[in-house]
């Protein structure tokens, strides 16, 4: 019988991306997800039956032992990037994590990857860095032999970073954006899920990986490259920080006094805090060159996916071709 990886948020941005290539190596695959219902499109990845959704709450340890019963390895793809009634950062990141591991480690599970974020540090005044910190800890003290991956702001098709920005493009003449100067390495997400699969493997050496793409820019030059891929014209503007502390404040405020049935998917105080700093690979980091992988460059994926923003969509070749006719 094939070998079996669960997979805990495969059928999310990253997770999808690591449960196809999983399939493709043969493995049987167990996608663990809060709304299976949600997820049924992960089963076309493979054969019938090789690839399946099932139900989980990784704040409970009955639910992830059960989705980790006979499992030969398992990926840990859960984060939240804003808090959300129960799911907050320490329940998913924290405690989640570390939950997934002590259980791994008790059923006999034979590799365990962790997906993580550059910045990751549990001394850090930010509450998603600091708990992404605590989690790798919580990892390592249960399951020594882990893999735990850092990638930098993720790019591919369902990302919410470029697409995100190349919307509001469409609602008037200004791109506001957060910490202009801060610097990013975008990472393509595949190039993440074949360093997971590595990981699942046994391809992969113990310990943190930092995952940046071939390129480093400002979020200036990001957005930049983006509106030349989109084909717009838009002034990045930068909102100082103590002015979007300010916003992320009354954002955060509405949340607190709606009881969440507002929910803040603006600006918060903590992602503030985090775009104070840069988000690059560190120097003498373990990364791709250790994991024999060359990251996809920007520039050969993002027209792939942002045409839809451009005014004329997938016709703006077209159009543009015809204009060169008419001058001819």
């Amino acid at each position: 019988m094939s070998k079996l990886v669960t997979i805990f948020g495969g059928s999310g941005f990253v997770g999808r991306y690591i449960a196809r290539r999983m399939a493709k190596e043969g493995w049987r695959v167990r996608v663990a997800v809060r709304r299976p219902n949600e997820a049924l499109f992960v089963r076309p990845y493979g054969v019938v039956g090789q690839v399946e959704p099932i139900a989980c709450n990784i704040r409970d340890d009955a639910s992830v032992r059960a989705a980790l019963r006979g499992a030969d390895a398992v990926v840990n793809c859960v984060g939240v990037m804003v808090r959300s009634g129960k799911n907050t950062f320490a329940a998913v990141q924290t405690e989640g994590a570390g939950r997934i591991a002590r259980i791994a480690a008790a059923e006999g599970v034979g590799d365990l990857v962790h997906v993580s974020a550059i910045g990751a540090d549990k001394g850090s005044d930010s509450t998603y860095a600091r708990t992404k910190g605590e989690g790798e800890a919580a990892v390592l003290a249960a399951f020594p032999n882990a893999v735990i991956l850092r990638p930098s702001v993720i790019f591919g098709t369902e990302d919410q970073f470029f697409n995100r920005f190349a919307g509001m493009t469409r609602v008037g003449p200004i791109l506001p954006v957060v910490g202009a100067d801060t610097r990013f390495q975008p990472v393509h997400v595949d190039d993440v899920a074949r360093a997971a699969v590595k990981g699942v493997l046994g391809e992969a050496a113990p310990g943190v990986y930092e995952l940046g793409g071939p390129e480093v820019d400002t979020f200036r030059g990001l957005m930049d490259r983006m509106l030349e891929v989109i084909q717009r014209r838009r002034a990045v503007v930068n909102i100082p920080f103590f002015l979007a502390s300010v916003i992320g404040f009354a954002f955060d405020a509405v949340q607190a006094v709606t009881l969440g049935l507002v929910e803040n998917k603006m600006l918060t105080v903590d992602q503030v805090r985090n775009l104070r700093r840069d988000n690059v690979v560190s120097p003498g980091a373990k990364g791709f060159a250790e994991l024999g992988i060359a990251p996809v460059a920007m520039e050969a994926v993002l027209p792939e996916y942002l045409w839809r923003f451009r005014r004329s969509g997938q016709y703006a070749a077209i159009k543009a071709s015809a204009k060169n006719l008419k001058k001819a």
